[in-house]
């Protein structure tokens, strides 16, 4: 298969074209704010087992329908609570995904077997215009191969899928970097199921009570995930990657005495504040502590780029949990295979 690439220059006449391919049982891989997804009809089984055979994704691994209109909801779902307007009108168009009971006839190909369906409606342009043209139904996880880093990039999807999708619309980089917030509204109280740009004290302040999965920030062992993202590998760079927690001096000294001792090809993921205390590796500061906005859009460029140079150790700083540190962390954890060292402990 020959995948076309499209800039979204054009946008009304690259949607048409991309509409006709989803209509027709295709793949197209498009942009949004959070990362790059890989869509297709949410309604046609075919095309979610299409989905799953592209990104060698696991078929019990739900995907996200994507919307463009509240109206559309109907179809999805005939128990829709209050809690999820109430969600919309704070959040959507936006980087949130709400869970609820889903209808008979959406696919549980789609839906990796539950009876409930992940929707979100994305901030983007291309997103947009793309879902009203392909049917208004798009399912659509990251347009990444199963486990890798997600793209931010129109050219991190073809370096992934190129020859497995019929087209990848280029609308340049994503906006924030990290996949969407998933709050579950299935059962008796919201839960997050994964972190995300909008945040615990955030769907809070709608909601009232709200819990976090506790398997968040550790490893999660067997059963059949509710959301994107909650059991199997993700975002996971080629080299062996280590997370280092504690003091910032502390953590340089740790890591620069692993690089000294090692003899393969290491790569230190660090911040702003503490680039200049390493040496003897390849060096990307993901950001500034104070603005953790701009490490999320960098942690899976950061990745690739390691891929790219043949980095086989990553060495990487922690960052704090609060608020959207956790969305960070919950991504980085998952990079590391939730291999993290307390270097306070190691004195």
């Amino acid at each position: 298969m020959e995948t076309q690439i499209l800039k979204a220059d054009e946008l009304d006449a690259v949607c048409e074209k991309a509409g006709e391919i989803l209509k027709k049982g295709g793949l197209v891989a498009f942009p949004t704010e959070t990362v790059y997804g890989l869509g297709g009809d949410a309604f046609n089984p075919d095309s979610s087992r299409k989905i799953y055979a592209a990104k060698g994704r696991p078929s019990d691994n739900p995907l996200i329908v994507h919307i463009a209109e509240l109206s559309a909801l109907d179809k999805l779902s005939a128990d829709i609570p209050q809690t999820l307007y109430d969600l919309a009108e704070a959040f959507w168009p936006g980087p949130l995904t709400m869970i609820i009971k889903k209808r008979e006839s959406v696919p549980c190909e789609t839906t990796g077997g539950l009876d409930t369906v992940a929707i979100r409606m994305p901030d983007h342009p291309v997103a947009l215009k793309l879902i009203r043209a392909g049917g208004g139904y798009i399912a659509a996880p990251s347009a990444n191969a199963s486990g890798r880093p997600s793209p931010t990039l129109a050219s991190h999807v073809a370096e992934d899928l190129s020859g497995r999708i019929d087209m990848i619309i280029d609308g340049g980089e994503v906006g924030i970097g990290i996949e969407s917030t998933i709050v579950d509204l299935s059962g008796e109280v919201p839960m997050i199921l994964r972190p995300g740009y909008v945040t615990h004290d955030m769907l809070s302040r709608i909601l009232g009570h709200v819990e976090s999965d506790p398997t968040l920030m550790k490893k999660t062992e067997g059963g059949r995930p509710k959301a994107p993202g909650m059991r199997y590998r993700h975002y996971a760079p080629k080299g062996d990657m280590q997370l280092f927690a504690g003091d910032m001096a502390c953590v340089a000294e740790t890591i620069n005495k692993k690089v000294a001792r090692s003899s393969k090809k290491c790569g230190i993921l660090c911040c702003d504040e503490s680039a200049g205390l390493y040496d003897n590796a390849v060096i990307r500061s993901l950001g500034s502590r104070s603005d953790l906005r701009s490490v999320a859009l960098n942690i899976y460029r950061a990745l690739r780029e390691f891929d790219d140079e043949g980095i086989e150790e990553i060495y990487a700083e922690s960052f704090d949990t609060d608020g959207f540190g956790q969305a960070v962390m919950n991504r980085m954890l998952k990079a590391a295979g939730y291999n993290i060292i307390n270097t306070e402990e190691t004195k």
